[in-house]
């Protein structure tokens, strides 16, 4: 349920593949995508994408009840990506919604279809976030637009949520991977360590 394409090039496509689930996470897809997330300290470039019309609903509802929506597991995952030194992309083929944001946060940049749309329900459901999640997206949107989305459980479509600075860009869904690729291009052609000095340069301000 979670692919995983290494390109001559030193790009490191995860793709979550479970489309007739909403691409729901259940306890092994997220230990499978944190494993990778930790071996992919070799990438030069990593993408983070998703099968059909969804990117992901969060968690899995039946595992959600039996306790992964408080799990640690979730930061682990969003912790071990933004660690990552080479540039990530979270390529967004369709909704994103709870704990699943996580993961797209912590990613350098962020691109969407136009018919994304984005909620994290967690006051609503009765969850907290996973810690870093209110950090990370009012670092992006400020706190008010971030109370909006964690405490007003605000649904923003891909406009909203690019004007918000929440995405970088809304991308056709034919065009999306190669958008992430070309955006890429200029970091895995430098060298692995020109490009982590520039994105330590840049992280050290946040």
């Amino acid at each position: 349920m979670i692919d995983l394409d290494k390109s001559d090039t030193g790009i490191w496509t995860v793709t979550l593949n479970r489309p007739d689930k909403a691409n729901s996470l259940t306890p092994e897809m997220l230990e499978d995508l944190a494993q990778i997330a930790l071996d992919a300290q070799s990438a030069r470039g990593f993408i983070l994408t998703g099968v059909g019309k969804v990117f992901s609903a969060g968690a899995d509802l039946d595992a959600a009840k039996a306790g992964l929506a408080t799990s640690g597991v979730w930061e682990k995952l969003s912790s071990r990506i933004a660690a990552l030194e080479c540039m990530t992309i979270a390529a967004l083929n369709g909704t994103l919604a709870g704990g699943a944001m996580g993961m797209a946060l912590a990613c350098d940049l962020r691109i969407a279809v136009p018919s994304a749309k984005f909620f994290y329900p967690v006051m609503k459901l009765g969850f907290l976030p996973q810690p870093s999640d209110p950090r990370r997206m009012a670092g992006l949107i400020g706190p008010a637009r971030t109370k909006m989305i964690l405490m007003s459980g605000q649904k923003i479509t891909a406009d909203v949520a690019y004007d918000y600075g929440l995405i970088d860009r809304i991308v056709e869904p034919d065009d999306l991977i190669q958008t992430a690729q070309d955006l890429l291009a200029d970091s895995v052609s430098a060298t692995a360590q020109h490009s982590a000095a520039i994105k330590a340069m840049i992280d050290a301000h946040n």
